[in-house]
């Protein structure tokens, strides 16, 4: 399917490796403007996959939802098969008011959300958006490794979290 050559490089230390360049597909359905006529999106999507792009980076923000399910569609009829697929979790609008949230239970849910919308059985990258800093980011962690263990998700990763999130509490690493 592929018709050009895109390096590919490792991301991050867990073994995930992507195309060097890759696809934010946030101003396909949400910010930046309107949202773009879903034909025009779906052949850009395309065509990015044809040519070697394919690490492409949604979240269940974009929209809220739409992203996700503009990029399932366009992952229908054997497109899925060799992209790397990411997708964020952690922000969260409810009842109009925008929440950082990682608490297990939503962890959960925000997956099997994303599962749904983008029609898939599990997503190469999922990865927190931002930081809940009410939780723990040992609790968070906790869930999201049960979600690779159950096949979910294959690398779990965070976004825009500070050196002091990342680093090991007492010597142990977080994931």
């Amino acid at each position: 399917m592929v018709t050009a050559k895109v390096g590919r490089i490792k991301l991050g230390s867990q073994g995930l490796e992507v195309s060097a360049q890759g696809l934010g597909c946030i101003s396909m359905s949400a910010f930046y403007g309107p949202p773009k006529p879903e034909s025009d999106t779906i052949a850009l999507i395309h065509h990015a996959i044809k040519t070697g792009v394919t690490f492409l980076d949604t979240s269940d923000t974009y929209g809220p939802h739409t992203n996700e399910i503009l990029l399932g569609k366009a992952l229908k009829h054997g497109f899925r098969d060799g992209v790397e697929l990411a997708t964020k979790f952690g922000i969260n609008y409810s009842e109009g008011a925008r929440q950082i949230r990682g608490d297990p239970a939503y962890v959960r849910a925000a997956c099997e959300g994303s599962l749904k919308r983008l029609g898939v059985d599990c997503v190469d990258l999922y990865y927190q958006h931002r930081i809940d800093t009410r939780v723990p980011i040992e609790v968070t962690m906790g869930e999201l490794k049960k979600l690779v263990e159950e096949g979910k998700v294959k690398y779990i990763g965070l976004s825009e979290a500070s050196a002091s999130t990342i680093r090991c509490r007492e010597g142990r690493q977080i994931w």
